[in-house]
């Protein structure tokens, strides 16, 4: 009996991690098509890439509900994905085409999707905190149980607009989740030489808890999550997660980090999400033919997502005044 309970754990341990994979594997691949399509031209305007950060992404939003929102960043793809953001709308919405989700108006540093709580990726450094700020307020003044995220990286911290969010969210006690992926980098110098303070020193400066946790490992990631989700739903006020990951491509793509070391890039994958969670996968006895499926199965879907969008139709150009003047007359 103990046997049979011991092997039914262990099958939904694989489950769930399987799951998790599933999830990196979408964003991963996804972001490497953009890549491919960014070189040949068919991208608009410079995107800025997650690879190896997908692990914060996708534990994050294991904690979340539909009802719950989240400001991101201009590395802000693995968090729309991850969050529910329909793949051929994302892909429509990059290639700039009227069946974007943003009608081809927001491309790839300002998507957003309202149904499922995105409420937009961000060009501006930091800005992301005080649209989650607000939508913090929202929930907590109309009732919601529901939680906002800010996601911002650590390359953000220099930013006056950090001190006056984290310091409104615990003045109000505002269900509002500080997500700092921390890179290690920003823009194009470590932040080692940017800042002369720790974030969980900063977010002890106002009261607020502060949890750091291996941001390349997607298990740690969705537990350490889930633990501080729970606690905003119970009205304690806000929590700073700190998720300690690397940033495998440049700032922007097409950056050739000439100002990195080598030996940094070239130990990289050692840590990256995929091989750390496949590891874990290993020790639930899911071996490597196991997961061929799951890998063809994700690329299907990320085609048939990228093919459609090809289909799209481009954008009126009159059109591109719509939403952001008024009719004259009608005024």
């Amino acid at each position: 009996m103990r046997d049979r309970e011991l092997t039914e754990r262990r099958l939904d341990e694989a489950a769930e991690i399987t799951a998790l994979l599933r999830d990196l594997l979408i964003v991963r691949r996804a972001e490497e098509r953009l890549s491919a399509m960014f070189a040949d031209g068919e991208v608009p305007g410079f995107i800025h890439l997650s690879i190896g950060q997908e692990a914060v992404s996708v534990g994050v939003m294991r904690a979340l509900r539909v009802e719950d929102t989240l400001a991101s960043t201009h590395r802000g793809h693995g968090h729309a994905i991850a969050k529910g953001m329909p793949l051929e709308g994302f892909f429509s919405e990059l290639l700039a085409k009227n069946e974007g989700l943003c009608r081809g108006r927001g491309g790839s540093m300002h998507v957003a999707d309202m149904s499922v709580g995105m409420l937009g990726a961000n060009g501006i450094v930091g800005a992301g905190l005080s649209i989650a700020l607000g939508s913090a307020l929202a929930h907590k003044t109309l009732g919601r149980n529901a939680v906002a995220v800010a996601f911002f990286g650590d390359g953000a911290l220099a930013e006056g607009l950090v001190h006056e969010c984290m310091n409104l969210a615990a003045l109000w006690k505002l269900p509002l989740l500080f997500v700092c992926e921390n890179n290690g980098w920003g823009e194009f110098r470590p932040t080692s030489q940017q800042l002369a303070f720790a974030l969980g020193d900063l977010a002890s400066a106002y009261r607020i808890p502060h949890r750091i946790v291996d941001g390349n490992d997607v298990v740690a990631v969705a537990e350490a999550a889930e633990a501080v989700v729970r606690s905003i739903r119970k009205g304690e006020g806000p929590a700073v997660l700190e998720c300690m990951t690397v940033r495998v491509r440049g700032h922007f793509e097409g950056d050739a980090q000439k100002y990195r070391d080598q030996a940094e890039l070239d130990a990289m994958t050692e840590r990256d999400p995929i091989r750390v969670v496949c590891e874990r996968l290993a020790a639930c006895g899911v071996n490597d033919t196991d997961l061929d499926g799951l890998t063809r199965e994700v690329d299907a879907v990320i085609e048939a997502a990228v093919a459609a969008a090809r289909r799209g139709t481009d954008p009126d150009p009159v059109a591109a005044r719509h939403d952001v003047y008024t009719d004259g007359a009608a005024a």
